[in-house]
């Protein structure tokens, strides 16, 4: 009988605590390390060539920079959860802080491409904790009803960062030096651990003593599946896929220790991540639509500044400020969403989020050579405008019918899979991108005959302008032929951004049917009646 009782108080202690805190002092403190963490994700793509001149190294040892801190940010996500109930969530999230701010300390001061690429993976150890128990702790510290308006303010951090970040770290690499796109989390660092120590605090559960063993063998496969995975992803291009033998082999062996992953969690007492939580219909939809949404993401996000700059010419900071609309319209619609997620079904929004979503990627496939920065901004904006109608809903959706208990562990897999959808993503759009422009090539090439008038018109003008300028007749026709090969492949690139963004725009329509799968959480109903619980 006093058991019994025992396990009620418990489970009542889990449905009714409330931190004693202000929620909103809550939000600020968990979105300001969050917003840090993403940020750094994104601010060190257009800094690559300054560093790997700065640190005498070759173009594909500086993309070691992202790729380390990928990885262990990866495997991070998902055992975060394990260890917060271990240790405390509170004291896991003031560690994480504290790593991932004296690891940019030490990226900063890195004075060899090893030292940058240890202090990357510790920063990625540090971040990867923070999303899921930013997540976890705002949930948990915001009634259901209220889940919408937490996860807006949580979105503002995770959709507007990655567009800021390549503005930003291109203005501050132009104007002083690509070590301080490091050196400013110091002070945000720093901020967000003094109010996380402020505000934040664990629930009943998590402060009960947790004695489970280590799951050694768990977070090793884990860890060997989501490395193996990120390398293949990352060099399978520049390798020719499966054309090469450690492409196979790493991809072997990444499968492999998934599928020991896999089982292992299910057979053991304590896993590190309980992946049983997918058995929850919303969770489990939920998830599948989050990577497919991180694919479609993450591969617009990529291939615009590509774009942008690679066809069109735009300097880094010019085509992080031809994006950046982008942030405007997430703002907007984080705001919006936040108000709408408690009075229209999340099912609706979510529709409506991937349909807009959908035809802005389709606008972006009819951009051409003689563009306007302008020409860009709008589909960018309503492609924004699309992710906050997109995450809350989503977000809240996936984990509104789960136990508190349960969140921080589904937070974890939730990231974990966006996270892996857009690493597929973009490996994915990068490789259909050279080769399309493969195919594109050699198609106009084949109309480039002696007989073709109008490419003998171009070729004579530009040998007539080349002569014009001093070169010689053979000078000017060799010239003049160059130029029509770069046109030729200006053209098939700009064919290939197309195909890629027309392909993206179709997947974001694709996500609308899984949307009718999941359940809807009636939040209004819920919030009434405890309403006239209280009167």
């Amino acid at each position: 009988m006093v058991i019994q009782t025992e396990k009620s108080s418990s489970a009542a202690d889990r449905q009714e605590w409330k931190p004693s805190v202000n929620p909103w002092l809550i939000a600020a403190s968990v979105m300001l390390s969050t917003f840090m963490v993403v940020l750094d994700s994104s601010v060190a793509n257009v800094a690559l060539p300054h560093i790997a001149g700065n640190l005498s190294a070759s173009t594909d040892e500086s993309t070691w920079v992202l790729t380390s801190y990928l990885v262990s940010n990866g495997i991070m996500l998902p055992a975060s959860g394990w260890i917060a109930r271990r240790i405390g969530r509170k004291r896991l999230l003031m560690i994480s802080i504290l790593m991932f701010t004296a690891a940019s300390l030490l990226c900063g001061m890195a004075m060899t491409m090893p030292m940058l690429i240890v202090a990357r993976v510790l920063q990625g150890i540090g971040g990867g904790g923070m999303q899921p128990l930013a997540q976890s702790i705002l949930l948990e510290s915001f009634p259901p009803h209220k889940h919408g308006t937490a996860m807006a303010v949580y979105g503002l951090g995770i959709v507007v960062a990655p567009v800021i970040g390549p503005t930003l770290g291109g203005w501050i690499t132009d104007s002083y030096s690509w070590r301080w796109i490091f050196y400013i989390n110091l002070p945000v660092g720093f901020l967000a651990l003094f109010m996380a120590n402020l505000f934040i605090e664990d629930p009943p559960y998590l402060r009960q003593k947790f004695r489970g063993a280590i799951d050694y063998l768990g977070f090793g496969l884990m860890a060997i599946w989501l490395g193996s995975l990120q390398l293949v992803l990352d060099k399978g291009q520049e390798a020719d896929w499966f054309g090469s033998g450690w492409i196979r082999w790493t991809a072997a062996a990444s499968t492999i220790a998934l599928v020991g992953f896999i089982v292992r969690e299910l057979k053991s007492r304590e896993p590190i991540v309980q992946l049983r939580i997918l058995t929850n219909r919303n969770f489990c939809v939920g998830t599948l639509i989050a990577g497919l949404y991180g694919f479609t993401f993450y591969g617009v996000i990529a291939m615009l500044p590509l774009f942008l700059q690679t066809v069109l010419g735009y300097s880094a900071l010019d085509s992080g400020l031809a994006v950046s609309p982008r942030g405007l319209g997430s703002l907007l619609s984080m705001m919006l969403v936040g108000v709408l997620v408690n009075y229209i079904d999340g099912r609706i929004l979510l529709a409506c989020g991937f349909a807009i979503f959908g035809y802005s990627t389709l606008m972006l496939s009819h951009l051409n050579l003689g563009i306007s920065m302008g020409s860009a901004a709008l589909p960018n904006f309503i492609n924004g405008f699309a992710g906050g109608f997109i995450f809350v809903p989503l977000t809240t959706m996936s984990m509104g019918l789960l136990r508190k208990q349960e969140i921080g562990n589904a937070s974890g897999i939730y990231n974990l899979m966006r996270n892996i959808g857009g690493s597929v993503g973009i490996a994915t759009i990068t490789a259909f991108l050279v080769r399309s422009s493969q195919t594109h090539q050699n198609y106009l090439a084949a109309n480039l005959a002696a007989g073709n008038p109008n490419a003998m018109e171009f070729l004579q003008g530009m040998q007539a302008k080349f002569h014009a300028g001093g070169a010689s007749a053979v000078s000017a026709h060799q010239l003049a032929m160059g130029a029509l090969y770069r046109s030729v492949q200006q053209q098939a690139s700009l064919l290939a951004y197309a195909d890629n963004f027309q392909l993206l725009g179709f997947l974001a329509m694709v996500c609308i049917p899984p949307v009718l799968f999941l359940h809807s959480l009636n939040h209004g109903k819920r919030r009434s009646s405890s309403k006239r619980e209280e009167h």
